[in-house]
């Protein structure tokens, strides 16, 4: 089921050979997390791609006054990482964390730069996974600069509705930008 659900998402960008499938999938190494457990903490060095076979996951930011910012959200069938770190092999900006038991493969850095030797075509494939959640945070600023709150909260809810389940209220206030009582003050609107 695995092999299945990651070569799909694959799929969507490149075709691949029987042989190139079974060398990407013996770069890949997998792992159960259960709920609430860190795979990355805002100071380390990030050095693993992760990929979402089962459960959610969210990665946020704590900063200097203790303010909890969620980046993002992660679900079935999605990649994440703290590309800062993980691009630049710095220290983390984010914390990840799971939301819930989770089943992760994931690629470590220098397996990455090995892989694009080997298959020169997954430059391609991460080059547009990248590309779109570049696109995809520029929209978000662009939301959290331009529309209201109520309609941001909106949006999320109908693009997202599998994570809403997922996650608290209080990180979905976090995740815009809000107070959990603001959120509330909306969502009795």
């Amino acid at each position: 089921m695995f092999d299945s659900l990651i070569l799909k998402n694959i799929q969507k960008h490149i075709s691949l050979s029987d042989s190139e499938k079974a060398d990407f999938l013996a770069m890949l190494k997998i792992k159960d997390f259960p709920k609430k457990e860190f795979i990355l903490q805002q100071g380390q060095i990030c050095k693993k791609l992760y990929f979402v076979e089962k459960g959610s996951l969210r990665s946020f930011n704590i900063n200097e006054a203790g303010k909890e910012s969620t980046i993002m959200f992660a679900v079935q069938d999605w990649w994440l990482t703290d590309m800062y770190s993980f691009v630049n092999q710095k220290p983390a900006v984010l914390s990840i964390e799971t939301l819930e038991p989770s089943c992760l493969a994931y690629l470590h850095f220098d397996a990455l730069e090995k892989l694009y030797i080997k298959i020169p075509k997954f430059e391609k494939f991460f080059r547009i996974i990248f590309q779109n959640a570049y696109v995809r945070e520029q929209l978000r600023v662009l939301d959290n600069i331009s529309i209201s709150t109520e309609q941001r909260y909106n949006r999320f809810l109908n693009k997202y509705p599998h994570i809403v389940e997922k996650v608290s209220q209080k990180q979905i206030a976090s995740y815009l930008g809000v107070t959990p009582e603001f959120l509330s003050s909306i969502k009795k609107n």
